[in-house]
């Protein structure tokens, strides 16, 4: 049998879609697994055991922009794919997912499977599944499988990430340069699209002190570079900056900031004690680490909630606060990071 998983989503949702692989290679023998992936997210899965081919396409449109040289190449990839003949073709998002969805049809196929509201938009997909808005995320994806007689696996399935040896070599030769070791400290990070969901800079400042205090860790400052209206993806450099102003001013010494590329962060992420992240990508790969993480929900009834999007790994904690992460006392983030660190 020969499957192929279509995932076009950000880097955080590809991470989410490793246990489907690894239940596919689990309960199938023989079965060959194909991946359709992108350019700006291929490399979470770059040395997965559970994927025997990963196929990258670019993305026609990036921030706004059309790219005729990448019409051209998927235009002679989907001809490739075309002939691989697949057996399944699953579009692995938990919801609905109409460019994915057309994509995996022009595939041809024998069967396909997606979630969608109305199956009779889409006339050629045979075996299409409803939309589940009350699953995590993992579960809404494994699901894809019940068409292939896969059922869930009774324990909690977990993402799965293969840190490349350039990210752990980068993460000590940098922690050297600061006097720190790996294991010495908390990797506190910016990373949400909601500013509610950010945790404020008084409570980076404290969390920092605290870490220090109670348990002698210092603490690495990350955020997402960039303008917070980037239309490719939105950064953090105004709300870090605060933070970064205090630490210069010789106000809060335990705080490292690192302004990098996220396979560097992931080395830093990985040689931490623990991380902290509010809702975003960076908290579901912290999860996956072995240090694991608190993540932060807010303002769930008009954002994802943790529910659909709770950090999932065997040391992943999270709080969540009914309208902004500012509002959470200390003494409870206190007590979560502590059953981390314990």
């Amino acid at each position: 049998m020969k499957v192929l998983v279509i995932k076009r989503d950000k880097l955080g949702d590809l991470l989410l879609t490793t246990p489907l692989l690894a239940q596919l290679k689990a309960s199938l023998p023989g079965v060959e697994t194909h991946l359709l992936a992108n350019d700006y997210n291929a490399w979470v899965v770059a040395g997965n055991p559970h994927i025997d081919r990963i196929w990258v396409y670019r993305r026609v449109r990036n921030a706004g922009r059309a790219s005729l040289g990448a019409a051209l190449q998927w235009l002679w990839q989907s001809i490739a794919l075309r002939r691989e003949r697949y057996d399944w073709v699953v579009i692995a998002n938990g919801d609905e997912s109409p460019r994915a969805i057309r994509r995996g049809l022009s595939l041809g196929g024998t069967r396909s499977v997606a979630r969608c509201a109305d199956a009779s938009k889409y006339p050629r997909l045979t075996d299409p599944l409803p939309p589940d808005v009350s699953s995590h995320e993992i579960e809404r994806l494994m699901g894809l499988l019940l068409p292939m007689g896969l059922k869930n696996p009774d324990k909690k399935p977990v993402p799965s990430y293969t840190l490349p040896d350039a990210s752990s070599a980068f993460a000590l030769n940098w922690l050297a340069g600061r006097g720190l070791a790996p294991g010495g400290y908390v990797v506190l990070g910016l990373g949400a699209r909601r500013p509610k969901k950010q945790p404020s800079t008084a409570q980076v400042l404290a969390w920092s002190a605290h870490l220090k205090q109670r348990w002698g860790l210092d603490t690495v400052f990350m955020w997402t570079p960039g303008r917070s209206g980037d239309p490719q993806y939105p950064g953090d450099d105004d709300v870090a900056r605060p933070v970064l102003d205090a630490a210069s001013r010789g106000l809060a010494p335990q705080i490292q900031p690192f302004r990098g590329p996220i396979p560097e962060a992931l080395g830093l992420i990985w040689s931490a004690r623990t991380s902290i992240f509010p809702d975003s990508g960076l908290m579901h790969f912290a999860a996956a680490s072995p240090g694991g993480v608190l993540g932060f929900f807010a303002e769930t009834d008009v954002s994802p909630a943790p529910a659909q999007w709770a950090p999932r790994g065997p040391k992943a904690e999270y709080l969540e606060a009914d309208k902004s992460v500012s509002e959470l006392p200390d003494a409870l983030v206190h007590e979560r990071l502590a059953a981390l660190l314990a």
